[in-house]
């Protein structure tokens, strides 16, 4: 049963997309899990999603025996390629995931087409766009449901954490259901490692010193001292027992407080896309394409490389916060692709952003100095494109 706190939250949270029932969660890769097992995706059916994601958000699918099924991006965008979609379509596809990758909003007027079509449902991941929006209307409002991540890069953060929304009533009761009946809760020394990193990130992460944070983390992260957002057990398929976990207290108040914020943290993130954006141009290099009916928020933005691995290497050595994501079209690098029934030529457009994206910050603690300074070690580097 959930508490209080978190119902509060969850009301919260579905009340900024103007309704429906929202649903707490340990990570945002078991909302994904809940809203596929609520749907009665099963062993045999075929999910349609882009091939330039991270491997847990493949993994639900997996587990519950279905095929993901990868259509290429459009390099522009960073978005699955709607033209290429059809094509990928069989007597067994029962879904469309909608990724807006980067918080860059995904063409939902074409896939939502396909989707109506061809009798196939629609749900999106917004774990990379809270707050943007398609003709003022939010991404997590077109699709028959969304899914919201709380990890520590995203838009905003409780540490971990994930949320399920939809508006569909059917749909919403299954939910409430598994999550009644199925769902274990996180363990008290999961709980109270979370409570100190969320602490300690607080206090500590900023721009320039976010890259040896990082290092020191996934060191930690290995001889299991932190929860970790990924475990090494997470990037093969199979699941843990205690994967269907409900969110906790701690984590549900630190999304009110971060909920109450939401707007000045919007406002900011739109502030340092323009900011990148005039600084890229300055440079005669060409930033993400972005729709005329789209207001995308940018969980990072994302800046193509000529050699990436340099970049990343030279990176923390000059004080710049540089992420690498997507590592590969499955991320993260440590990933067995061919596990996932991936292959290298597969997606060639996501092969190649995979080797060639850095992104740079525009969280709440980046500034304008923030992104001139990115942008200058990037241009030093004399690679960029």
């Amino acid at each position: 049963m959930n508490n209080s706190t978190l119902q509060r939250y969850q009301k919260e949270f579905a009340g900024k997309f103007g309704g429906g029932s929202a649903f707490g969660f340990w990570k945002g890769r078991v909302a994904l899990y809940a809203i596929l097992r609520a749907m009665g995706i099963k062993e045999g059916d075929e999910v349609i999603m882009p091939g330039y994601t991270c491997v847990m958000a493949v993994n639900p699918i997996i587990y519950l025996g279905a095929k993901p099924v990868f259509v290429d991006i459009d390099p522009k965008t960073y978005n699955m390629d709607p033209n290429q979609i059809e094509a990928k379509i069989s007597a067994q596809t029962r879904l469309i995931i909608a990724q807006h990758t980067y918080g860059i909003p995904a063409d939902m007027d074409a896939i939502l087409d396909i989707g109506r079509r061809k009798e196939i449902r629609v749900i999106e991941d917004c774990c990379l766009s809270m707050g943007s929006t398609i003709r003022g209307q939010m991404t997590g409002t077109f699709g028959e449901a969304a899914y919201f991540s709380f990890q520590w890069n995203k838009p905003y953060t409780s540490g971990l954490g994930g949320m399920a929304l939809t508006s569909n009533d059917d749909l919403g009761q299954r939910i409430e259901e598994l999550c009644e009946h199925e769902t274990c809760e996180p363990s008290s020394k999961q709980i109270n490692l979370l409570r100190l990193q969320l602490m300690i990130y607080r206090s500590f992460i900023y721009p320039k010193t976010t890259a040896l944070a990082q290092e020191t983390f996934r060191t930690l992260n290995k001889w299991g001292l932190v929860v970790g957002s990924s475990q090494s057990s997470e990037m093969t398929p199979k699941m843990e027992p205690d994967f269907f976990k409900r969110m906790s207290g701690m984590q549900a108040s630190a999304g009110l407080r971060q909920l109450g914020k939401l707007d000045e943290n919007l406002a900011h993130r739109r502030k340092m896309r323009a900011l990148y954006d005039r600084f890229v141009d300055e440079h005669g290099w060409e930033g993400p394409k972005i729709s005329d009916d789209a207001d995308p928020v940018l969980v990072r933005y994302p800046v193509r490389v000529g050699d990436k691995a340099e970049a990343l290497r030279r990176a923390s050595g000059h004080f710049v916060e540089l992420g690498s994501w997507f590592e590969c079209p499955l991320h993260p690098i440590e990933t067995d692709m061919s596990a996932y029934g991936y292959h290298e030529g597969m997606c060639p457009e996501a092969d190649k952003a995979s080797h060639e994206v850095v992104n740079l910050p525009c969280h709440m603690r980046a500034s304008e100095s923030t992104a001139k300074r990115s942008v200058a070690f990037l241009a030093k580097l004399a690679n960029a494109k």
